[in-house]
C-alpha cells in the first residue's frame, strides 16, 4: 500500500490478561488519558493469573507513544518518545524483518459487508471435539465476512486448507499458526501446501500461542523456533510476518519474543484482571499494547492477537461475565482500536473446551454475538 502523506498522532495510553486453553495436539480437550508527566500504576499478570501492581518509579521520566498514521487515519507503527527529548528512541535487531509488508490487514475490499478493521479468532471444531468439514467451515467463515481477517491456531483437521479456501471466497486474510512446535517442520509444510504458491491470503504465520506463559518452552527456544520457521517460509516464497504470540506480560518480561518476531503479537484480556470492569476493557488493553511497545524501545508495531470478554462463567472480582458486559467490553475495545491492530476473541462459543482453576468457568463462553458487531460496526 502506498501512502502520499503521513500524520503523527500522539497517544498517552493506559493498566493483564490471560490467555485461553486452546486445542492441544491430542485434543484435550474511570480510566484516564495520561500525559507524559503523569504517573500510572501498571498491572502485571503472571502465568497463574494472579496479578500484582507495580508503579512507575518516582522521579523517572515516562514516555509517550507516537503513533504513525496515514492520511486516512490508519495506524502504521508505534514509537516511543522520551518526555525530555525530541528524538525517537531507536531500535536495532539482527532478526531480518518481513519484506514489503503492510502490517495492517487489508480493509479496502469492495464487499459492502466489510464494516470493521478488526480480526476474529476461529476454531473449526464441533462441540464433541471432532473436526468441522469444508461445508461447515464455509458457513462459519461466510458468517464472519464482515471481518477482514480470521485467526486460526493450528494445522489439525486440515484447517489451514479449509479456512483458507473459505477466506478467499469472502475476501478475508488468514492469520495462520503452528500450535504444536514439536512438529514444526511438518506443520509448516501443511501451511505451505495450503498456500499452494499463492501467499496473498496469508497475513501472518504464528509460531506457538502462549508457550512461554504455559512454561512449555523457554524464550530462548521460541526465538530459535521463530527464526527457523522464518527461514523455511522464506524459502517457500512467503515474505509476510512471522511472529510468536504470547501474553502481553510475558512479552514485557521477555522482549526477545517481540524482537524475534516481525511485529509484537500479544494476547490480552481485561477479564483476567480482577480490578477491571467491562467498560474499561479497551483502555486497559490499549495500555498493555503501549507497555509491550515500550519494552522493545517503541519502534515495533503491536497487534493485540486476542481480546474479548466472556458471556458466562464465575465472576473474577470486579470482572463479571455476562452477555451485556460482553457487549460493553467489545464496544470499548473497538472504540480504543478504531483503526485495527486488534483480533477479537472469539467467533463462536467453544463448547469443546474444558476449564481449569484459572479460567473462572468461562472457557466455553467467549463467542461473540455477531449481530451486535453488525449493528455497531
Amino acid at each position: 500500500m502506498k501512502y502520499s502523506a503521513l500524520g503523527l498522532g500522539v497517544l498517552a495510553l493506559l493498566h493483564s490478561a490471560n490467555g485461553h486453553l486452546h486445542r492441544t495436539f491430542h485434543r484435550q480437550a474511570n480510566v484516564t488519558r495520561v500525559g507524559i508527566d503523569d504517573e500510572i500504576d501498571h498491572g502485571k499478570q503472571f502465568p497463574k493469573r494472579d496479578a500484582e501492581t507495580r508503579s512507575c518509579p518516582e522521579g523517572k521520566t515516562t514516555n509517550t507513544v507516537v503513533v504513525h498514521v496515514d492520511q486516512e487515519g490508519n495506524t502504521l507503527s508505534m514509537e516511543t518518545v522520551s518526555a525530555t527529548s525530541s528524538s525517537l528512541v531507536g531500535y536495532s535487531s539482527s532478526i531480518p524483518p518481513a519484506q514489503n509488508i503492510d502490517y495492517q490487514w487489508k480493509t479496502g475490499f469492495s464487499s459492502p459487508t466489510k464494516k470493521n478493521k478488526h480480526g476474529i479468532s476461529y476454531s473449526p471444531y464441533n462441540a464433541d471435539s471432532t473436526c468441522k468439514g469444508q461445508d461447515q467451515v464455509n458457513d462459519d467463515i461466510n458468517s464472519l465476512r464482515q471481518f477482514s481477517l480470521v485467526r486460526i491456531y493450528g494445522v489439525d483437521c486440515d484447517q489451514v486448507k479449509t479456512v483458507t479456501r473459505a477466506a478467499r471466497q469472502n475476501q478475508m486474510q488468514v492469520f495462520a499458526g503452528v500450535f504444536n512446535v514439536d512438529s514444526l517442520q511438518n506443520d509448516l509444510q501443511k501451511i505451505i501446501d495450503a498456500a499452494d504458491g499463492d501467499w496473498s491470503t496469508f497475513h501472518t504465520v504464528s509460531i506457538g500461542n502462549e508457550l512461554v506463559n504455559r512454561a512449555q518452552n523457554s524464550p530462548e527456544q521460541i526465538v530459535q523456533l521463530v527464526n527457523t520457521a522464518r527461514d523455511t517460509l522464506r524459502q517457500a516464497g512467503y515474505h509476510g510476518p512471522v511472529v510468536t504470540v504470547d501474553t502481553f506480560n510475558q512479552i514485557i518480561e521477555h522482549p526477545e519474543l517481540c524482537e524475534a518476531s516481525d511485529y509484537c503479537a500479544a494476547n490480552c484480556h481485561a477479564f483476567f484482571d480482577s480490578t477491571q470492569t467491562a467498560d474499561t476493557a479497551g483502555p486497559y488493553v490499549l495500555e498493555q499494547a503501549r507497555l509491550v511497545s515500550e519494552a522493545v524501545g517503541g519502534s515495533k508495531k503491536v497487534i493485540i492477537t486476542e481480546s474479548g470478554w466472556p458471556s458466562a462463567g464465575v465472576p473474577n472480582g470486579n470482572a463479571i461475565p455476562s452477555r451485556p458486559n460482553q457487549e460493553v467490553a467489545l464496544k470499548s475495545l473497538r472504540e480504543n482500536f478504531p483503526h485495527g491492530g486488534l483480533i477479537l476473541f472469539s467467533a463462536f462459543d467453544d463448547k469443546w473446551k474444558a476449564d481449569n482453576e484459572g479460567t473462572f468457568g468461562t472457557e466455553k463462553f467467549w463467542g461473540i454475538e455477531l449481530g451486535e458487531i453488525d449493528r455497531s460496526g
